[in-house]
């Protein structure tokens, strides 16, 4: 058999498709495999280049190519898509895949480990009894304000929900005290799950060389750090902090041309939760170290002198994203006057 140089993978649930390229980019691969049929294949394939989308499913598959010595490529698929040639199916897919693989520009993702893996589904499984917290909340405050008794939104008021439910003297119907009775103990399960998840989190973290060094940035806490681990891992596919930031979408988007640059809002490019988690970052910085002596809060103050209060916290978020690439990548713990 022609020796296979780059081997493009359209991932699929049950089946997939593959295109076997030569040194000279000539197709001498074809074909369809299920999921036991392909593992057999790359344990027998010769080290080589293999190339998939960065979709579910693929780093566990790219791990299963690197015990047998294979060099893996993940590439985002949005860049995937400009090298697909009119129609599109599995071979097509597989084919521009080969084919952004092999572009000298090309950008990949970094194959996450199992530990990873496991942090980040926890961190989604918390942000889900988020969600429905948040839910069983704006529920309650709703139907208080249709029975005439507004209240302010947050935790406060939830925290206060019983006192306010077993209050004889209050005029809350009867009937709706029951319907605030039973969503404040789902409001309790929600919140007593998510300390099981942000345990559980804490315990994995433990096992983490960088999660110490992590914690001790003002502005990232235990969720941010579990994402930053999860999402970034040790942060050497990135060339700088700012390649970072821009990944994590806290710069601003581009709209450049004929020799005029134009600066827009964030580009909000990346995962949304990591950027949500440092954006929060930044405003407890703000709110809570701003009277502290040190040369990054000098820095923040001159900002918030001659920019609105959004650009400062999206300018502190990105500079937290470019301190934690710091502390990844050189292994060095914080220092503020660094």
């Amino acid at each position: 058999m022609t020796h296979i140089k780059t081997l493009g993978i359209d991932l699929g649930k049950t089946s997939f498709h593959v295109i076997g390229w030569d040194e000279r980019e000539h197709q001498v691969k074809k074909a369809k495999y299920s999921r036991s049929k392909l593992i057999e294949f790359i344990t027998h394939l010769p080290p080589c280049d293999i190339a998939m989308e960065g979709c579910a499913g693929a780093h566990w598959l790219a791990r299963k190519c690197q015990e047998h010595g294979h060099n893996v490529k993940l590439i985002p698929a949005q860049f995937v898509k400009p090298y697909v040639k009119s129609n599109k199916n599995d071979y097509i897919d597989a084919e521009a895949i080969c084919e952004a693989s092999s572009r000298p520009n090309m950008r990949f993702i970094q194959a996450k480990t199992e530990q990873q893996q496991i942090i980040s589904a926890w961190c989604r499984v918390r942000e889900g009894y988020v969600v429905q917290k948040n839910r069983v909340s704006n529920q309650a405050h709703a139907f208080l304000l249709e029975f005439g008794f507004p209240q302010q939104k947050g935790k406060k008021t939830m925290n206060n929900l019983m006192s306010l439910i077993e209050d004889a003297e209050s005029p809350i119907p009867h009937g709706l005290r029951a319907v605030l009775n039973t969503l404040y103990e789902e409001y309790k399960q929600l919140k007593a799950k998510m300390s099981d998840v942000e345990n559980r989190l804490t315990e994995l973290l433990k096992t983490e060389h960088l999660a110490q060094k992590l914690l001790e940035i003002p502005g990232v806490g235990l969720m941010t750090t579990a994402l930053l681990i999860a999402k970034v891992g040790d942060g050497k596919q990135f060339n700088s902090g700012r390649d970072m930031a821009a990944w994590i979408g806290l710069v601003p988007r581009q709209h450049s041309t004929g020799g005029k640059n134009t600066l827009l809002g964030i580009s909000k490019r990346g995962d949304s939760h990591l950027r949500r988690c440092l954006i929060h970052g930044a405003r407890s910085v703000i709110q809570w170290q701003k009277d502290k002596s040190n040369r990054w809060t000098r820095w923040l103050k001159t900002l918030q002198e001659t920019k609105k209060p959004n650009v400062v916290i999206c300018a502190m978020a990105n500079k937290l994203a470019r301190i934690a690439w710091a502390v990844m990548t050189k292994d060095e713990r914080f220092k503020a006057n660094a």
